[in-house]
């Protein structure tokens, strides 16, 4: 056992990051873990296959056949070889990055890169807010990528749609050890998105100079409106803007999407970082009664506002719960840009929801409606599916403009005999009355989760990215972990209390229906180490001694219809794997389901994020952000926090002059064929 790995940050952004392992929900409905249980009999776990029986309330899918044991024959391995072609790489942790033979990754755009036409060259010495405004931002994590021209489908062409997370001030700046207003308003600049145009010729990708579709979307100055239910609701007013329409900036943008007409969509996911201030005095009038009671006290108490992680309301009092008690309202959203308008305005869809947002996935229904599904990244949030009232008109792009403002917004309730029920959040239903604080749908939306709560919807293990797969009509569902699901949630036949390894769901909708009310659902795999019996790990067994992984993250389809996982161990993998997060290829059909294959491996400290292919499936985008920073104190031969004078590592440029600086890698195949074979 490794003690004090996961109780010890190597720098600040590692313990804002794991933020979110203080669970916020107090609500007693069952979690997940308790359902899965009650599916998943010891007998059943222990000879590695589910029972039919247990599956009988599913609407469709092949049997998970499935395993703990550690050793495949070599039988096993070449029965599972029926979707992926590469050699996988091995488990490991090092300085860079790594992927399969017979493959090349190229660094395409690094932090402090020009994206603007006239952007300055990167000094990290001189770093300023007016320089980064312009510059490839921090932390990229959501990849989209856009055919151009519009429409032509080119796999050779086309606009990269990237998301800025989050910064990390030690490994960025020379003096980090106090935050001052050049900080903050350069890491303002860093937070939102980028949009670069990029071309393929001979082979290798290139970002194209001086691009007309060249964009910076930021914390700092980008305008932005407020549309659907929530918009000029009193509760979104502020000083700065009392129409309550208007709001500067997006922040902690982490995964996204992009819709079948061509626009991008940025999901804030922990806002509550950004704010501080004190609930609990915000009038500075004493009063018989003490201090006022701040007006969104209940709300944001729910979401953890506000939490000061970073020092933004010091300098800019919008980020004051005190000083702007509705600001915070105005984040927690789903941003719509377009990316072939720069000059567009970018909107937050309220109808979506606020919550931690982690992805902005879609599909078109057979009905032609937009069906979008969105995970809460907290332990023991939820699960959220979006349903548009009007539909998509694939030969009008403007009359997409605004699908997304009205439609059913709902939260998932998971049944033990395999059946998921989709709760509608709509005002006057189901509790969501004035008798419980919503006075509209305003309301609703604002106060999701609490919303959520009151339905009783199922809590879950922390759930990040969520992907419809358009070519099996199933829905995948990445559950990262939760190490504070306690004993009494878990029973011997299911041992995942102190979940550190996280674990896949696939949904099944009825005959491909994704607006109906109940689906099916399945456990795909249970991430960990399958060798070591107290994970209770669940996997294919012809999975390799490599083929394992754990908190499963990121995700993504490609052209084939196949899935691949990233993961995000923050500061836990010492102890979770020993290895350096990666891109994991994922059978989901057939006698291979549920054999992983690693094919790519970042460096010490860093996560993967946004994998994404191009249309024809030959080249594959992948984020690589926050380099040199989580659990550097695990990493062997190093082991201490990492600075800017002293990183864990230098990737992806290794100039002693240089920080390490998250980039997107693209990777192509050295034959030319398509990525996996």
């Amino acid at each position: 056992m490794m003690t004090g790995i996961e109780q010890r940050f190597s720098c600040p952004a590692e313990a804002y990051e794991a933020s979110d392992d203080h669970p916020l929900n107090s609500s007693a409905v069952a979690t997940l873990g308790d359902i899965i249980q009650a599916r998943l009999s010891r007998r059943d776990l222990l000879r590695g296959a589910l029972a039919a029986s247990t599956l009988s309330g599913l609407a469709a899918g092949p049997l998970a056949l499935l395993s703990s044991t550690a050793r495949p024959t070599e039988g096993e391995r070449e029965t599972a070889k029926t979707c992926f072609d590469f050699n996988e790489i091995a488990h490991g942790v090092d300085q860079t990055h790594h992927v399969a033979p017979g493959y090349r990754a190229e660094i395409l755009i690094r932090w402090g890169d020009p994206v603007l036409p006239g952007a300055p060259a990167f000094d990290p010495d001189r770093q300023s807010a007016n320089a980064q405004i312009r510059q490839f931002g921090y932390n990229n994590d959501y990849v989209g990528y856009v055919p151009l021209p519009p429409g032509s489908g080119s796999s050779d062409h086309g606009l990269l749609c990237i998301n800025h997370e989050y910064t990390a001030a030690e490994v960025m700046f020379p003096d980090a050890g106090v935050a001052t207003a050049e900080h903050v308003e350069i890491e303002m600049a860093c937070n939102g998105g980028s949009i670069i145009e990029i071309k393929k010729s001979e082979g290798r990708w290139s970002v194209v100079p001086d691009s007309t579709y060249a964009r910076r979307i930021s914390a700092l100055d980008t305008e932005m409106a407020l549309s659907g239910p929530a918009a000029g609701h009193d509760r979104m007013k502020t000083s700065a803007d009392p129409s309550g329409t208007r709001v500067i900036g997006t922040l902690n943008n982490c995964a996204g999407g992009i819709t079948p007409w061509g626009t991008y969509l940025m999901a804030e996911e922990n806002f509550q970082g950004y704010f501080s201030g004190d609930l609990d005095r915000h009038s500075e009038v004493d009063t018989a009664e003490g201090f006022a009671e701040h007006p969104e006290k209940r709300n944001y108490a729910r979401y953890g506002v506000p939490s000061g992680h970073f020092a933004w309301g010091r300098f800019h009092k919008r980020f004051d719960v005190n000083a702007e008690p509705n600001e915070a309202n105005r984040f927690g959203w789903i941003v719509e840009v377009d990316p072939l308008d720069p000059a567009s305005m970018p909107v937050k869809r309220t109808a979506l929801g606020r919550f931690k947002h982690e992805g902005a996935e879609s599909i078109v229904n057979a009905d032609r409606r937009l069906v979008l599904y969105s995970g809460d990244d907290q332990r023991f949030e939820y699960l959220y599916r979006f349903v548009t009232e009007g539909t998509f008109d694939p030969s009008n792009r403007a009359a997409n403009r605004n699908l997304l403002d009205t439609g059913t917004l709902s939260v998932a309730r998971f049944e033990p005999n395999g059946t998921l029920l989709w709760l509608p959040l709509v005002f006057g239903q189901a509790g969501l009355t004035p008798e419980h604080g919503f006075h509209s749908q305003a309301d609703v939306l604002i106060e999701t989760r609490r919303a959520a709560d009151l339905l009783g919807a199922t809590p879950m293990d922390r759930p990040e990215d969520v992907e419809p797969n358009p070519h099996n009509g199933r829905v995948y569902v990445m559950l990262t972990n939760n190490k504070e699901r306690s004993g009494e949630q878990v029973d011997p036949a299911n041992p995942r209390g102190a979940n550190l390894w996280g674990h896949l769901l696939e949904l099944i909708p009825p005959a491909g229906d994704h607006t109906a009310a109940r689906f099916g659902w399945e456990v795909l795999v249970k991430a960990g180490d399958p060798r070591d019996p107290a994970t209770a790990a669940l996997w294919n067994p012809a999975t390799s001694e490599n083929g394992w992984f754990a908190c499963p993250d990121n995700c993504a389809v490609d052209h084939q219809g196949r899935l691949w996982i990233a993961t995000d161990q923050g500061n836990a993998w010492p102890r979770t794997s020993g290895s350096a997060d990666g891109l994991w290829a994922l059978e989901t059909d057939g006698q291979g389901r549920g054999t992983g294959r690693m094919f790519f491996r970042v460096p010490v400290g860093a996560e993967l994020c946004g994998p994404c292919f191009t249309p024809d499936g030959r080249t594959l985008f992948l984020a690589v952000q926050h380099p040199a920073t989580d659990g550097t104190f695990g990493d062997p031969g190093f082991e201490r926090p990492s600075t800017f004078e002293d990183p864990a590592s230098r990737w992806p440029d290794f100039d002693p002059a240089l920080p390490p600086r998250p980039s997107v890698v693209v990777v192509t195949r050295d034959d030319g064929g398509p990525i996996g074979g």
